[in-house]
C-alpha cells in the first residue's frame, strides 16, 4: 500500500513472514537505498496512520522539514474568522516513542497574544495534557488548536494578562491582538508580524 502526502513522500509497508513491519521512506522519484530499511516503531506506524487520515480544514496545512522523519512536523493555522483572522501561526509537533499513549509535544513557534498560549509558545489545550487518550489523533489536536483561535478560553490561561483583558474588555483585547499580529508592542512585549 502506498500513501502519497502533499510532500510527495511515499511510504511503503513491507510485511515480513514473522509479522514485523518495516518502513521504507523515500522522496518522489528516488529508489530506496539498499540496507536503509529499518523496523518501524509503534509510534511511527501510528503517526503514519494519523497523517494518512488527516482531514485538514482549508485554514490549515502541514510541513515536513525532513521527509524521512514523520515524528517531527509543523502545522500552520491561518484563521479566516475571529480575533486572529488573517494571521499565520506555526506549531511544531514532536511525536515521542510512547505515542499514542502519550500526546505529542506541541509548541507555537509564532509569538501570539493569546490567553491559552504563553510567550514561550506553550499551549494550554486539555487534550495535550490530562485529557489525552490513545484513541485521540493528530486530527483531534489540529481541531483543538483551531478552536483556540476561534474561541480563546480566559478561564484556563497561560497568559494571564491576555485572559484578564479578554474577560474585562473585549474591545481592548481585539485591539491588542491586532497590534500584536501587525507587529508591535503590547505592554512591554514586542511581537513579530504574523499576518499572511
Amino acid at each position: 500500500m502506498t500513501i502519497i502526502l502533499n510532500l510527495k513522500l511515499h511510504l511503503t509497508f513491507l510485511h515480513l513472514e514473522n509479522s514485523d513491519v518495516l518502513i521504507n521512506a523515500k522522496k518522489d522519484g528516488e529508489s530506496p537505498k539498499a540496507g536503509t530499511q529499518k523496523k518501524a516503531s509503534a509510534a511511527q506506524l501510528r503517526i503514519t496512520k494519523d497523517i494518512n487520515e488527516l482531514n485538514l480544514p482549508k485554514t490549515c496545512g502541514t510541513e515536513f522539514p525532513d521527509p524521512d522523519d514523520l515524528l517531527s512536523f509543523k502545522l500552520i493555522i491561518c484563521p479566516d474568522e475571529g480575533f486572529y483572522r488573517g494571521g499565520r501561526f506555526v506549531f511544531s509537533f514532536k511525536v515521542g516513542p510512547n505515542y499514542p499513549h502519550e500526546p505529542p509535544k506541541v509548541k507555537c513557534e509564532t509569538q501570539v497574544y493569546h490567553p491559552n498560549i504563553d510567550l514561550d509558545g506553550n499551549v494550554c489545550l486539555n487534550i495535550l495534557r490530562e485529557d489525552w487518550k490513545p484513541v485521540l489523533t493528530i486530527n483531534s489536536i489540529v481541531y483543538g488548536l483551531q478552536y483556540l483561535f476561534l474561541e480563546p478560553n480566559p478561564e484556563d490561561p497561560l497568559n494571564k494578562d491576555a485572559a484578564e483583558v479578554l474577560q474585562n474588555n473585549r474591545r481592548a483585547f481585539e485591539q491588542n491582538v491586532a497590534k500584536a499580529m501587525r507587529g508591535g508592542y503590547v505592554g512591554a512585549f514586542y511581537f513579530e508580524r504574523c499576518l499572511k
